[in-house]
């Protein structure tokens, strides 16, 4: 089993590198498709991004398995709602699987008679969900963080208060501009979450679309999934750059 977590981690980059060139197809064929000398390359990127998308599709055969070993793995945490919100996501994440696994068969002519809106509609909401759930956990992690900012701001409030009040009263800051401020310096402190709270949500654009709850266009979906492609191989090649689960 351990071997072949391996080899799908292995895959997981080449999935990256598909994914960064799938949407950097997407986003270069919208930006030059209304200019009439470029109708062959805006043909020829969109052939390529249909290639990089098969392709990933083939590539993902077998992480249901690894979806599963890591909700397994996550059931496990000892704080609820990481070990809530990680769960759901990695069973979410494996049922989108298994709807895109599904619509592969369908795309290399193996099963011709799969309703593919069907299936296309449910990969979409179980990928919708796993963001979703991604998305609280890193929410959690930001809360907890403010949380002990606030409770160590305090603490230092009241040790200096008598001999430093004036220049406290001078640096605080209250309301939404305070939040912001602690938010930008947890985050600028914390790399790892800065970078899986930025791929989640640029992950969003392409369900929240697909799903019609906020319409974009294929630009904005292929500048964010570029953008998500570039952390999820910045974080592949640097470990600890990606948020520990």
């Amino acid at each position: 089993m351990e071997g072949f977590v391996d080899f799908t981690n292995r895959c997981q980059g080449r999935d990256q590198l598909f994914r960064a060139t799938q949407y950097t197809c997407m986003l270069l064929s919208y930006l030059i498709e209304n200019k009439t000398d470029k109708k062959k390359l805006v043909m020829k990127l969109k052939q390529l991004e249909s290639s990089m998308s098969s392709g990933r599709k083939m590539l993902r055969l077998g992480n249901v398995v690894h979806a599963l070993v890591a909700a397994r793995r996550t059931a496990e945490l000892p704080e609820v709602v990481p070990r809530f919100c990680l769960t759901a996501s990695h069973l979410s994440r494996a049922l989108y699987f298994v709807c895109d696994a599904v619509l592969w068969l369908r795309s290399v002519g193996l099963q011709p008679d799969i309703d593919k809106p069907k299936w296309q509609n449910w990969a979409t909401k179980c990928y919708y969900c796993s963001l979703l759930m991604n998305l609280a956990r890193d929410w959690y992690e930001i809360s907890w963080r403010l949380e002990q900012a606030a409770l160590e701001e305090q603490t230092k409030e009241n040790f200096f208060w008598q001999k430093h009040s004036k220049e406290l009263n001078g640096v605080k800051s209250d309301g939404v501009h305070g939040f912001l401020c602690q938010l930008f310096q947890i985050l600028k402190r914390n790399p790892p979450l800065l970078l899986d709270l930025m791929k989640n949500l640029c992950d969003l654009s392409g369900p929240l679309d697909t799903l019609g709850i906020y319409k974009t266009n294929p630009g904005m979906i292929g500048f964010c999934g570029l953008l998500s492609s570039l952390v999820g191989i910045l974080t592949l090649a640097i470990p600890h750059l990606k948020l520990k689960q």
